[in-house]
């Protein structure tokens, strides 16, 4: 047993996974309904990843901030920059793909009960919140916001401690860290699990009505992905982007699609970096910003969904009114996390902009309901393998200049 499990440990995490999801797969396809007991090992994996993430970053983040130095160099200024870029640029692209494929969609119901943010000020205003959240409040219900805010505020209090006291708070941090790796470690069955459950329980049947419209949403997230963050990389860093565009997205994205949370990912992505040797000064903050904040997937979704509803309905939409959907797709979708459903509860604020009744747009969230096992997904796969994409290329960046 022993050797067995020695010779498991020495596969790449990545080809374990690819084992847990064709396993899962077939499971799924063989035993629908025998097997009801496997997608308890998907959510007892996400509930791990949740449950130790707002840990991990809370004492990450003071610790590094504590032992922060002055003159210290810690991109984080460059990071947020290619955050808000990057979420620009892909609302922008979704805007242009929708222009060029216009569809229309038949409107589900579902969704009215859900009541959606009110409007962008809402949406800012629930953030502004975020940030003055409780802290015990914030470590229990994930709010990474408020987390980030007191873990920066502690850090900067503790940084004329003792140096012991800087010393156990490393400590903590490394201890969560060797936790965080042996959840990580149980992935392949996470992914056979929620493979399963997806497979089992919704099936392609619901899926095929709107076929076209997941085409349209996925092939802009991949556009994204192989295109846009390329050319921004490449534009930073002056090297070929590919190699750390695809190792970004099989060790992030993979996860993130299946986990469909970028909370869940977040130990993932810290994991990930360290892999890549960068500065955890700077990944110990970046990373969990990023989650909240770097929404490119988000501002895809939001798009392409509420100029779905234009089309469906007839209503004309010029250039101007699409270069104002880019500015709000992207500001709505770095508020995204802080309202409760995601993206999809701020479509009816995109709508808005085109004189859209609620009524109508709640039907359109309902549509994005029904494909959310694919477009959450690949959503969730977009951001997060975004947030370690930007944080290594700010990381290369800054290297080449202290080159020089």
């Amino acid at each position: 047993m022993k050797e067995l499990l020695k010779k498991w440990d020495e596969i790449s995490l990545v080809k374990r996974i690819i084992v847990g999801l064709i396993i899962g797969i077939i499971l799924a396809l063989a035993f629908p309904k025998q097997l009801s007991f496997i997608p308890v090992l998907g959510d007892l994996f996400v509930s791990a990843l949740k449950s130790v993430a707002p840990v991990l970053v809370f004492f990450l983040v003071m610790a590094a901030i504590a032992r922060h130095k002055k003159g210290q160099r810690t991109n984080m200024k460059t990071i947020v920059g290619l955050y808000l870029l990057g979420t620009f640029a892909a609302g922008t692209c979704a805007v242009i793909s929708s222009f060029i494929f216009p569809i229309q969609i038949k409107l589900a119901t579902g969704a009215e009960d859900i009541a959606p943010p009110g409007g962008i000020v809402e949406v800012l205003k629930n953030l502004v919140f975020q940030i003055v959240s409780n802290p015990i409040d914030a470590l229990m219900n994930a709010n990474y916001i408020g987390i980030l805010t007191w873990a920066i505020l502690l850090g900067i209090a503790l940084r004329h401690s003792a140096e012991g006291t800087k010393q156990i708070i490393d400590d903590v941090a490394v201890a969560i860290s060797s936790v965080v790796k042996w959840v990580i470690s149980l992935a392949p069955f996470g992914v056979m699990g929620l493979v399963f459950n997806a497979i089992a329980s919704s099936g392609l049947d619901a899926l095929l009505g709107y076929g076209k419209l997941i085409i349209l949403l996925v092939g802009t997230m991949f556009v994204v992905a192989l295109v846009i963050n390329p050319i921004i990389v490449f534009v930073m860093t002056k090297q070929n982007p590919f190699p750390l565009v695809f190792r970004c997205l099989r060790e992030s994205g993979v996860t993130a699609f299946f986990t469909r949370s970028s909370a869940a990912n977040i130990p993932v992505n810290m994991e990930l970096c360290r892999k890549l040797n960068l500065n955890e000064d700077t990944y110990a903050i970046s990373i969990p910003l990023g989650a909240t904040i770097n929404m490119g997937g988000a501002a895809v979704t939001i798009s392409i969904l509420a100029l779905a509803a234009t089309n469906s309905l007839g209503v004309s939409v010029d250039i101007p009114t699409a270069l104002i959907l880019c500015v709000l797709s992207a500001i709505s979708a770095c508020g995204a996390s802080g309202v409760a459903g995601g993206s999809l509860l701020l479509i009816p604020l995109a709508c808005s902009l085109f004189g859209i009744s609620n009524d109508v747009a709640m039907q359109v969230v309902g549509v994005g309901f029904i494909i959310g096992v694919i477009q959450d997904s690949c959503e969730t796969a977009l951001n997060s393998s975004t947030d370690v994409l930007f944080t290594a290329t700010a990381d290369i960046r800054s290297k080449m200049i202290s080159k020089k």
